[in-house]
């Protein structure tokens, strides 16, 4: 009978937010596979597990991740346990997960604290609907990608910076995405733990002046819709509305729709372009 993977979240500061259910399969499984062994050292000697425990990090992460599947195929239940929080997230941890599917072997995660969601909830911004975009990629043109799509993202925005890199993540933000609403969170559920709330451009002056420590949690605004539509209405401006009308009947509409269509372009009614296109004419 094949082993399982238990992915165990682990407390992100605090060590009161482990679960009793974490404790449990921590003490009970085979093998514990973590990101960092000294790091998980304290927290397993502190509530005294004794369970063996082997690296898994992003350097070793597909021949481990093999290693780990064949225990597991052997019967062994593995547990795994990133540094902080919910492993599979911003973590090699997907990896071993996607080779466990594969291999028919069952996942099941433990849940606890994620550095993420702890941030989003406290935000005080909207949370029904978030993208969580990790660490931007240091690679210039695909960070440009991201930042591209981030533009036009009306989600709350969630994202991981080092505390050496955060300056200079405001900064870049204020300037491709605007002065939006944004709340950096640091050091969470720590004695230290400090929220800013504020514009972005308020939040790139304050940690230029006041740097900080600790890993951060940014929560930032996403893009209105009311600003989209005004985008979207301006893009029209430099066009005629006989112009506008001529664009959706030489793509064979018919012109009534294609009146309905120039009019909810230029968030306007059918009779204002109606008028329009009799003063044109």
């Amino acid at each position: 009978m094949k082993g399982q993977l238990y992915l165990c979240a682990t407390p992100i500061g605090n060590l009161e937010d482990i679960t009793f259910r974490v404790l449990r399969i921590l003490k009970e499984a085979d093998l514990i596979a973590a990101e960092d062994t000294r790091n998980s050292r304290k927290l397993l000697n502190h509530f005294e597990i004794k369970t063996p425990m082997t690296s898994y990090h992003e350097y070793n992460k597909y021949d481990k991740g093999r290693w780990l599947v064949s225990q597991m195929e052997e019967g062994k239940q593995v547990a795994l346990i990133t540094d902080a929080g919910t492993p599979g997230i911003s973590d090699p941890g997907e990896e071993l997960v996607a080779m466990c599917w594969e291999a028919g072997i069952q996942v099941t995660s433990v849940p606890g604290p994620a550095a993420c969601i702890t941030a989003l909830t406290m935000s005080g911004l909207p949370a029904r609907r978030f993208s969580f975009e990790a660490f931007l990629p240091q690679d210039k043109k695909e960070r440009q990608e991201i930042l591209e799509e981030m533009k036009r993202d009306t989600r709350t925005l969630v994202l991981y910076e080092a505390p050496h890199r955060l300056v200079k993540t405001l900064e870049e933000l204020f300037h491709e995405l605007g002065d939006r609403d944004v709340a950096v969170c640091r050091e969470l559920t720590k004695k230290h733990e400090t929220v800013f709330k504020g514009k972005l451009e308020e939040a790139w002056k304050w940690y230029q002046d006041n740097p900080p420590k600790g890993e951060c949690v940014l929560v930032l605004e996403g893009k209105s819709r009311e600003e989209i539509r005004e985008e979207e209405r301006r893009k029209w401006e430099d066009m005629s509305v006989a112009e506008h009308m001529e664009l959706y009947l030489s793509r064979g509409m018919e012109k009534k729709e294609a009146m309905k269509q120039v009019a909810k372009d230029r968030g306007v009614s059918k009779r204002d372009i109606y008028q329009s296109l009799l003063q044109e004419s």
